[in-house]
């Protein structure tokens, strides 16, 4: 099987937010409190002090030796997202002579698209180092959450880490089909608009790129 790999450079245009949970357990404490008998929020502020309370709801980069990472997955999940705006961009009856449209694309991304860090070995899991600017620390970003619940709308604030502006990512992409290969130009231009990360919807995660 004929393997088409391109080695990749990304540049963030846009600060970029980290997705990871700070507390591990904290999808099992979010099902904890929902229980009829859940102490409210006071008291968590009260047992845990508020510096608590935020590192617990706090998203972050998780890290190799200190240093913000990110994972191959969230770059196919990347060109998922990008395939998906450029399929609805295409009117239905479009499809077969539209050279944007891909039918059944997370299958295929899924099976025929590798990405992988550009120091790992082929097959190994290893991780995506951010290297930040000389002399940039990373940096927090606060915004508010809305939603419609059927107790009304509702505010929250989200807390997360953030990398700054400038920061690089190296990786190779490694298509299976050689139709996969030729669409990730386009998959990554898409990064200028919609990039990696939290709250990318606002613009940022953005990044542009480059083939090394």
């Amino acid at each position: 099987m004929k393997e088409y790999t391109r080695h990749i450079r990304i540049t963030l245009i846009e600060e970029m937010l980290g997705t990871s949970a700070s507390d591990p357990e904290i999808y099992k404490k979010y099902i904890a409190s929902k229980a009829p008998d859940a102490s409210g929020i006071e008291d968590e502020i009260a047992r845990l002090g508020v510096d608590g309370v935020v590192e617990n709801a706090m998203t972050i980069f998780q890290k190799e030796d200190g240093n913000p990472i990110i994972w191959p997955y969230q770059i196919k999940g990347f060109f998922k997202s990008a395939q998906k705006a450029m399929n609805d961009t295409v009117d239905k009856g479009g499809r077969k002579e539209s050279k944007v449209y891909l039918p059944s694309y997370k299958g295929k991304i899924d099976q025929l698209v590798f990405v992988k860090a550009t120091y790992a070995n082929v097959g190994e899991h290893a991780p995506i180092l951010i290297q930040m600017p000389e002399g940039a620390e990373m940096g927090f970003c606060e915004r508010p959450l809305r939603a419609e619940t059927p107790q009304g709308p509702r505010v929250a604030l989200a807390l997360s880490e953030t990398v700054p502006i400038g920061s690089v990512m190296e990786f190779d992409i490694i298509c299976l089909d050689e139709r996969l290969h030729q669409r990730i130009p386009e998959w990554m231009d898409y990064g200028k608009y919609n990039g990696l990360g939290q709250w990318r919807n606002s613009g940022r995660g953005a990044f542009v790129w480059e083939e090394i």
